[in-house]
């Protein structure tokens, strides 16, 4: 590698791979863009858990994990931050960032897989960048043992026939969330994109490819298909962040009432339903319900969101209340 780059390696199908790519991007951090071989997973396979991106320091070093990278690249690059200066402001960038990443790929996922049409179309491409077999790339072999892993890990992601009408009824509230208040210079918090922003980014701009959620965001959020489009590289935004009664309204408060609705209580009920020991999760949001197994990994997002509004302080934590009191976070934030 260049001395003094970073190397990010991933696939165009990561959405959280394209999410860090777009960050480097706009905070125009040195960086080659790599796509993941069966060589450099070997490299990687140390890493746990052994997923992509993968960022691949100036000095060699291997590091993962979207957020603490973005988090990390925070401390060690000043200029154009994507963090919001106002502690209240990203506290709300920290929670829609989790929404995005933690939620949103469950629709993706559905969506991807789901549908032979969508199948087909994201294998094929998907496939040759991201396949883990020992089939030729590009082969048809390697295609459908790409598209069978794919499938079998959809009942993990909640990507079932009983949750279907739930995830799509949330890709609709996202849209429509986004949609009247995205534009050339509008982002969540500003003028300039936060960390948040990349988040959806990733997760929207794989639906905008996709066949069906690509179909339904034409139809019902153009703005936001150009929005999610433009983002892919910032390098040549400026901007302000909103003072903050601006920054924690609009398309953030939107946004806000999915994760007091769907996304709060799901992790609350998945937290209990680890303690207790139990089998599968299940809560009704919306009149339609919802199920799955326990995840741990949840627990863990439900915790570190709880600690971070833990250390706000008095302040931050009461210009907070007024937003997430309307929008039902703060009863799922606030708890013991």
């Amino acid at each position: 590698m260049v001395e003094g780059r970073y190397r990010l390696i991933g696939s165009t199908a990561s959405p959280y791979a394209i999410k860090l790519r777009a960050l480097l991007r706009y905070r125009r951090i040195p960086f080659d863009w790599v796509i993941m071989t069966k060589s450099l997973r070997k490299q990687t396979e140390h890493l746990r858990p052994n997923l992509i991106p993968v960022l691949q320091y100036p000095d060699g070093t291997f590091r993962g994990e979207t957020t603490t990278l973005a988090y990390d690249l925070e401390n060690r690059h000043r200029e154009r931050s994507v963090i919001p200066e106002d502690g209240a402001v990203a506290f709300v960038c920290d929670l829609l960032e989790d929404l995005a990443d933690e939620w949103a790929v469950k629709p993706l996922f559905l969506y991807r897989w789901w549908d032979p049409e969508d199948q087909g179309y994201v294998s094929r491409w998907a496939a040759e960048e991201w396949s883990v077999s020992g089939a030729e790339p590009g082969s048809s072999e390697e295609i459908e043992d790409f598209r069978r892993r794919q499938i079998s890990r959809m009942p993990m992601l909640g990507a079932t026939a009983e949750n279907k009408p739930l995830l799509e009824q949330s890709y609709r509230r996202i849209l429509n969330a986004f949609e009247p208040h995205v534009g050339m210079t509008k982002y969540l918090f500003g003028s300039r994109p936060s960390l948040a922003d990349f988040a959806w980014f990733g997760q929207l701009s794989e639906m905008a490819t996709d066949p069906t959620p690509m179909r339904l965001m034409r139809q019902m959020a153009p703005f936001t298909d150009h929005w999610t489009r433009r983002l892919d590289d910032a390098s040549g935004v400026d901007g302000a962040w909103y003072p903050r009664e601006q920054a924690l309204s609009g398309m953030a408060e939107a946004l806000l009432r999915i994760a007091g609705e769907l996304y709060l209580p799901f992790l609350v009920a998945n937290a209990e339903a680890f303690a207790k020991g139990v089998e599968r999760v299940e809560i009704n949001v919306w009149g339609l319900p919802y199920a799955l197994s326990p995840f741990k990994y949840q627990v863990k997002c439900l915790d570190l969101i709880r600690e971070k509004f833990a250390a706000l302080s008095v302040e931050n934590r009461t210009a907070l209340r007024p937003v997430l009191g309307r929008t039902g976070c703060w009863a799922h934030l606030a708890a013991n």
